[in-house]
């Protein structure tokens, strides 16, 4: 039996033209991945382009502005001018749900190009034509690693860069359990490209903006620590994003604050929307529970220790609604 990175080289290797893309609100793996597939392709010759379907976070954005790779903005619509009959395949790197794709389905349902999937993710639908998935993998960088070695890609300095953003973005700059021996291995061989780490560091960790951190200030503020602080739940206002001037990708990374606090086995964030739409649920666990699977109970999803959902508002009644759930959840623990 072919293996399935040689099954996503095969059908990758017979198209001329690929449009990437990846979830909505793309993280730094999200937005590595794909930059380092662009570069692969381009590589091998194959033209690829990014369709992303929020705006280019101002942080990662160095990534593609310093590639030159060429990406559409579908935050407010499909981006006019951007024709899927231009290309012979879409590769939806760090997701395999719909959920995480507004508006995608919808445009490629009657579309004849080939549908691809690369993600290491628990939570999947079976819509593409090839799916490259290990759920073993700390990222989805590690995954365009291997696929990249597989198709004989050389790895330099520029894929190496975009590879280790991805990687130690989704690792919390190695610190987070998903981290394994491949990964440091991966990380040291990444390195000996000559990519300069410690700018990557200041680029990720050292360069939010004021508001951000008014942000953090008010999503602590909020905490409180339930069952015995085994339970702790945030929120995030519309009011908090208007009086503070942060954004949605401001609340990145909010959720793993109160993990700091020994007895916190479950942290969970809701974020209001600064649009009307449904409230945005992030879930982090030290390993008790298995927030995927109680993520999936209200259509989210992902890891065991790191997911979300969304739910309709308001923010207090979400509130209520998840707290209740998840406080059966660790009760039955």
């Amino acid at each position: 039996m072919i293996d399935p990175f040689r099954r996503m080289i095969e059908r990758l290797s017979r198209c001329k033209r690929v449009l990437v893309t990846t979830h909505v609100r793309p993280d730094g793996d999200a937005l590595g991945t794909s930059a380092a597939l662009v570069l692969g392709m381009r590589a091998v010759g194959i033209e690829a382009e990014v369709l992303l379907l929020s705006r280019l976070p101002r942080k990662y954005a160095f990534v593609f502005h310093d590639n030159a790779i060429v990406s559409y903005n579908a935050e407010a619509g499909w981006p006019q001018g951007l024709s899927l009959d231009r290309f012979d395949a879409l590769l939806v790197a760090d997701t395999g749900t719909w959920s995480q794709l507004p508006g995608v389905r919808e445009k490629i349902e009657g579309w004849a190009g080939q549908k691809l999937v690369l993600d290491h993710h628990l939570t999947q639908e079976n819509w593409a034509d090839e799916k490259l998935v290990v759920t073993q993998a700390a990222a989805a960088g590690e995954i365009a690693a291997e696929l990249l070695d597989g198709w004989q890609v050389p790895i330099d300095s520029a894929i190496a860069a975009a590879l280790f953003l991805a990687i130690a973005s989704d690792t919390g700059w190695f610190q987070f359990s998903n981290t394994r021996p491949y990964t440091m291995r991966l990380a040291a061989r990444l390195m000996e490209t000559g990519i300069n780490t410690d700018q990557l560091y200041q680029l990720l960790y050292q360069n939010e903006r004021a508001e951000r951190v008014a942000l953090q200030t008010r999503a602590q503020q909020s905490l409180q620590l339930l069952l015995d602080g085994r339970l702790a739940v945030m929120t995030v206002s519309k009011a908090d994003f208007e009086q503070t001037g942060a954004d949605v990708p401001d609340t990145e990374n909010l959720i793993n604050i109160p993990l700091q606090i020994r007895p916190v086995e479950v942290s969970i964030l809701l974020t209001e929307p600064k649009e009307p739409g449904q409230i945005r649920v992030s879930l982090r666990s030290k390993g008790q529970v298995d927030v995927a699977r109680f993520a999936e109970k209200f259509g989210g999803g992902g890891h065991a220790r790191a997911s979300g959902l969304k739910l309709e508002g308001p923010l207090d009644v979400a509130k209520q609604r998840l707290v209740g759930a998840m406080t059966s959840q660790l009760g039955a623990g």
